[in-house]
């Protein structure tokens, strides 16, 4: 068995690959960073260290590697040949490797009606969606129903805390033992594929919000909280009991609004929440406030981890999250000279203000009473 995955970085190896590895699947990595593919070529193997106590070492194999800029070629054959296909880039380069997978599709369907399944594993809402209409942009007109029969893109929800970090061995990669992913499976053509780790579901919202309203507010809460008083790391962050105790409110808060939009048993949920907080408390991870905090004007977009579970509080309680309400407040005031998101935060708060630079980048009006609280907390 074939898989293709786009993004060879540590969430791509130390995650995505490894299970695809587990599974018995050759795995070739579609990526630009030269140096990465060049080890995978050369080494053909790479080890997944486990952070916790038990430090248990584990080594993908069955590997290869394609640079993406210089071999596109190559990147159309593996696709053509390919039983599955993931990618692990970021958000904001599925629009860019579209042209790869479009093209590598096209040359499959010359060859094969064979279908594939597209898997998008990324920290956001609907990633694959988002990929197949940046691939159907790509696709001639005369191959699109042929696209849309045969290649699936169904949506996925992951999870697993992969810091930055160095070392000694480019290609080795340290990650937390727990991880998470969900599939929609819906969306799958053909064949569902075999993967120990995946979890098919029938409706994957659910599990989407579940993940971002818990895992993505509270490592957000951690970072921005934790950058307010000084701390460099989230582990630093959450021992302080000022921090806990928000980040704990706030978990409580979106705990509250998932329960009640998606009837989630409540005792089943708090186990799951408290299990969240003690992945951030994992001694033998540590992940720095200004990587987790990077990307402020996304992650204050209006349907993102936190605008968007403090606007369904109000709309499903008629109150105002007091939580969440503190963690958005020191988003807003997130400042990080090395991030650039961050940097125009504050040249726009700099140029227009709290209450309208909030206003635009999160869509909530002026005159809303969760606005109103935010910029009364910051004010404060």
């Amino acid at each position: 068995m074939k898989a293709v995955h786009f993004g060879a970085g540590n969430i791509g190896r130390g995650f995505i690959g490894l299970l695809l590895h587990d599974a018995g699947y050759h795995t070739t990595f579609i990526d630009v960073n030269k140096e990465v593919i060049d080890a995978i070529n050369h080494e053909k193997q790479y080890r997944v260290l486990l952070a916790d106590q038990n430090q248990q070492e584990l080594t993908v194999t069955n590997i290869s590697g394609i640079i993406s800029s210089e071999e596109p070629t190559k990147v159309s054959d593996a696709i053509a040949e390919a039983d599955i296909i993931t990618t692990a880039v970021g958000p904001n380069v599925l629009p860019i490797i579209a042209k790869n997978i479009a093209e590598g599709l096209v040359q499959r369907f010359s060859q094969t009606k064979n279908p594939v399944n597209v898997i998008a594993c990324e920290n956001m809402i609907g990633g694959s969606t988002l990929l197949k209409e940046s691939v159907m942009e790509h696709i001639p007109e005369v191959q699109k129903a042929t696209i849309e029969s045969f290649v699936g893109f169904p949506d996925a929800a992951v999870d697993r805390i992969v810091p930055n970090q160095t070392n000694e061995d480019l290609l080795t990669v340290a990650v937390e033992p727990y991880y998470e992913w969900v599939v929609e499976k819906p969306g799958i053509k053909g064949e569902v594929p075999k993967i120990d780790g995946i979890t098919y579901v029938d409706e994957l919202t659910p599990y989407i919000e579940r993940k971002l309203f818990t895992v993505n507010t509270g490592h957000a809460a951690a970072a921005y909280l934790g950058k307010k008083f000084n701390h460099e790391t989230i582990e630093q962050a959450i021992q302080n009991p000022e921090i806990l105790k928000v980040l704990e409110g706030a978990l409580e808060e979106t705990g509250d609004v998932l329960i009640e939009k998606y009837q989630f048993n409540r005792d089943t949920h708090t186990q799951y929440r408290e299990k969240i907080i003690g992945r951030f408390t994992n001694p033998y991870l540590s992940d720095e406030v200004t990587r987790v905090g990077r990307g402020p004007l996304r992650k204050l977009s209006a349907n993102d981890r936190l605008i968007r579970p403090a606007m369904l509080y109000v709309e499903l309680f008629g109150k105002v999250p007091e939580n969440l309400t503190k963690v958005i407040a020191a988003a807003l005031q997130y400042k990080n000279s090395e991030d650039p998101e961050a940097v125009e935060l504050q040249q726009k708060i700099e140029a227009k203000g709290y209450s309208e630079t909030l206003e635009e980048i999160s869509g909530l009006t002026q005159d809303h009473i969760l606005h109103q609280r935010i910029i009364e907390i910051v004010n404060n």
